[in-house]
């Protein structure tokens, strides 16, 4: 692949934005947006109903550039390396793995929160989960598949300990999480200095996207709200790379001005 340029028409696909996308979805689809961008490498996002049928791991977002599809952001990262572009190689190698175990601790932690939040706490399970989730489908299948998303990640919190865990909990361990990307961010524009990393486009799709929903309570956000550096870092890479660009390459410039339910 690495001798084939980055098509035009390269294309990203998640759900549909306004009525089914989901706070962890949303996410991860913002982080390969931003890593993509930050690449300088167009791309169309695409949002089906189905998309998390199509895509090849059953998780999304998934890109399909000329005749390959590849899913989520870590394996994204490498087909993107294969083919001549890299964020992280200007860094020793003391530090890929410094951004390696923080990539971990916002997947562990942020995204596993996100998740909980979606499945285990039964308001916004049946305030919002359920509803956007299945509002593709007619009824009973809306609910038939509602269900088992939910049994499938529930059985997921309980081999990793979290199904016990409160909500406060699990506010704790965001905030613990924000504490630390606040710290090694510090006043640096990127994490690692001048230049901006896979670890830059992971976290500003976590925490844009928290600041950004608007759920139940404000509690998720008001935890991100707590770390000013941390905001202006999510200000920061919305202007340099969406702010701007065309429409179908960014679908964020809503988000930030309107908090509107799950945008």
């Amino acid at each position: 692949t690495a001798a084939e340029p980055w098509p035009e028409n390269a294309a990203l696909y998640q759900q549909l934005k306004e009525e089914q996308i989901l706070l962890s979805d949303n996410a991860s689809s913002l982080a390969v947006q931003a890593f993509l961008q930050m690449c300088n490498l167009p791309i169309r996002v695409i949002c089906r109903a189905n998309a998390e049928y199509m895509s090849p791991s059953g998780k999304l977002p998934f890109i399909h550039v000329g005749n390959q599809v590849v899913s989520e952001l870590g394996p994204i990262v490498q087909f993107v390396k294969a083919k001549g572009h890299s964020l992280s190689d200007g860094l020793d190698e003391v530090q890929k793995a410094e951004m390696k175990a923080y990539m971990e601790l916002v997947n562990n932690m942020l995204l596993t929160a996100e998740l909980y939040l979606q499945w285990c706490d039964d308001v916004t399970v049946e305030e919002i989960t359920h509803p956007r989730y299945g509002s593709p489908y007619p009824w009973p299948l809306n609910r038939i598949l509602s269900y088992q998303k939910q049994w499938e990640v529930r059985r997921k919190m309980k081999a990793i300990g979290w199904a016990g865990k409160t909500l406060e909990q699990v506010l704790e361990d965001v905030d613990q999480c924000c504490h630390a990307l606040s710290q090694r961010l510090g006043t640096q524009p990127y994490f690692f200095n001048k230049h901006p990393t896979e670890l830059d486009a992971l976290v500003f799709g976590h925490l844009f996207t928290i600041l950004t929903t608007q759920l139940i309570t404000d509690e998720l956000s008001e935890k991100v709200k707590n770390y000013s550096n941390l905001t202006a870092f999510c200000r920061r890479i919305e202007q340099q790379y969406f702010e701007g660009h065309e429409k179908d390459s960014s679908t964020i410039a809503a988000q930030s001005s309107k908090r509107s339910l799950l945008r």
